[in-house]
C-alpha cells in the first residue's frame, strides 16, 4: 500500500510516483469474480401483490437471520455512514465539518502545529519589532488644531507614512505565511488519513514547493495591485470632483474583480503543494474546482475571515491595554499630538500578543483551505476513494 494518497488530478500523469497506484474496488473476498458482478446463486424471484401492513400479504417471506431480525441502522434512503479514518469523514463536508476538521488537526497533531506556528511567528514578531524600532521613519506629528490645507496636507503625510511603514511588516507576514501554509498543508493532507507527521518531515516534504508557492503570491498580488491601479487611475487622472467620484466608482468594481479573481484561485496554493503543479497549472486547477461553487467557497472563506478576525481582536484588545499602560509615554503623546512613539515595553507585550493571534489562526486558515480543496474534490473527482484505499480502509486495495 502506498503511503499517500495520489493527489494528481484526474488525467494528468503521475507525478513522483503519485497516481501510479489509483485505488479501485477489490475483488469480492471469496474470489468470485471481479467486483460488480452478480452471484450465480440469485434468490428466488418474490411474489408481488397489494401493499398492506408490514409483514403480511401472500407472497411475503418471513424476515430472513440478519435482515429486518433486529434493531435496523440508518434506514432505507440514508446514506451510510462514512468512513473516518482521520480528521474528517470520507464524503463531501458540510461548513461546519470543514472548520472542525481545522481544530481536530490543531488537536491532533499539535506538536507539529505549534511547533512551526509558534516558531515562525515569533521570528516574524521579532523581525517586525527590529524594523518598527531601528528602520522605519517615525510618523509625522499631527497639529490637531489645523485646518483647511495644512490639514489635508497631514492627514496626506499621515495616510502616506503609514503605507510606508506598513510594507516590511505585510512582507514579513507573507512570508511567514507562505511557511506556515506550505508545512501545516502537508499536515493536514496527513490528518486526513489518521497518521501522524514529525515537523522535520512535513519540512522535507514541503521544502521543494516553496519558491513556486512564492511565485503564485506574488503572481496573485501582482494581479490584484495590477487591477485595483486600473480602476483608480481614471479617477486620478481627472481630479478635481468629477475624479474623486470616477475614484469610487473605480474602486468599488476593481475591489469586485479582485475579489471574484482571488475566491476563484483560492484553492491554487494546496493544489501546488498536493498535486504538485506548476503555477499557471495549479491556477487553472483551482479555478476548475472552485466552478460552479464560487458562492459556497466565498461564504467558507469569509466565514474564517471573520472568525479569525474575532479570535485576533479578543486577544488584541487586553494585549493592547495592557501595553499602553505599561508604556505610559506612548499614550501620552498618542492622545497629545496624534503621534505614536512607542517604546520597547509596548512593542515587547503588544508583539507577544500578535503571536499568540497568529499561532491560533495560520492553522485555521490553512486547515479550511486545504480541507475545502480536499471537499472539492471529493465532489467532483470521487478523490475520497483514493483517500480510503491510502488509509488502508478494508474493501480497497491497489489492484486495477
Amino acid at each position: 500500500m502506498n503511503d499517500t494518497p495520489g493527489w494528481a488530478s484526474p488525467g494528468s500523469a503521475p507525478s513522483e510516483g503519485q497516481g501510479a497506484d489509483v485505488p479501485r474496488p477489490s475483488r469480492p473476498v471469496d474470489g468470485s469474480g471481479p467486483a460488480g458482478n452478480w452471484s450465480p446463486t440469485q434468490p428466488p424471484a418474490g411474489q408481488w401483490s397489494q401493499p398492506g401492513p408490514p409483514g403480511t400479504g401472500p407472497g411475503v417471506p418471513g424476515p430472513a437471520p440478519g435482515w429486518g431480525g433486529g434493531p435496523q441502522g440508518p434506514g432505507w434512503g440514508q446514506p451510510p455512514l462514512a468512513a473516518k479514518p482521520g480528521v474528517i469523514p470520507l464524503r463531501p463536508l458540510g461548513v461546519g465539518e470543514i472548520l472542525d476538521g481545522a481544530v481536530s488537526t490543531m488537536r491532533a497533531h499539535w506538536r507539529t502545529v505549534l511547533g512551526i506556528t509558534l516558531t515562525v511567528s515569533v521570528v516574524a514578531q521579532l523581525a517586525t519589532i527590529l524594523m518598527q524600532r531601528y528602520l522605519l521613519p517615525a510618523p509625522p506629528t499631527i497639529d490637531p488644531n489645523a485646518t483647511g490645507s495644512e490639514a489635508l496636507r497631514q492627514s496626506a503625510d499621515s495616510a502616506q507614512s503609514s503605507l510606508v511603514n506598513s510594507i516590511p511588516s505585510a512582507l514579513v507576514t507573507l512570508i511567514a505565511t507562505l511557511l506556515t501554509t506550505s508545512v501545516l498543508t502537508v499536515v493536514i493532507s496527513r490528518s486526513v488519513l489518521g497518521r501522524s507527521v514529525t515537523l522535520s518531515e512535513a519540512w522535507s516534504e514541503a521544502r521543494p514547493r516553496i519558491v513556486q508557492l512564492l511565485g503564485l503570491t506574488l503572481l496573485l498580488t501582482l494581479m490584484s495591485a495590477a487591477i485595483m491601479a486600473v480602476g483608480l487611475l481614471p479617477g486620478l487622472l481627472i481630479g478635481s470632483t468629477a475624479g474623486a467620484g470616477l475614484i469610487v466608482v473605480g474602486f468599488v468594481a476593481a475591489a469586485v474583480v479582485v475579489l471574484w479573481l482571488m475566491v476563484r484561485f483560492c484553492l491554487a496554493s494546496p493544489a501546488l503543494m498536493l498535486e504538485r503543479q506548476s503555477i499557471t497549472a495549479s491556477m487553472r486547477r483551482s479555478a476548475k474546482l472552485v466552478r460552479n461553487a464560487w458562492w459556497r467557497t466565498f461564504g467558507i472563506l469569509a466565514l474564517t475571515w471573520l472568525l479569525t478576525l474575532i479570535v485576533a481582536t479578543i486577544i488584541a484588545i487586553p494585549f493592547t491595554v495592557i501595553a499602553m499602560v505599561v508604556d505610559g509615554n506612548g499614550a501620552d503623546s498618542l492622545l497629545m499630538d496624534g503621534s505614536a512613539h512607542f517604546g520597547w515595553s509596548f512593542l515587547i507585550i503588544s508583539g507577544i500578543g500578535q503571536i499568540i493571534t497568529a499561532t491560533i489562526t495560520y492553522p485555521l486558515s490553512a486547515g479550511v483551505m486545504a480541507l475545502l480543496y480536499i471537499d472539492q474534490r471529493i465532489r467532483r473527482e470521487a478523490l475520497d476513494l483514493e483517500l480510503a484505499r491510502a488509509a488502508g480502509l478494508p474493501g480497497y486495495d491497489n489492484g486495477s
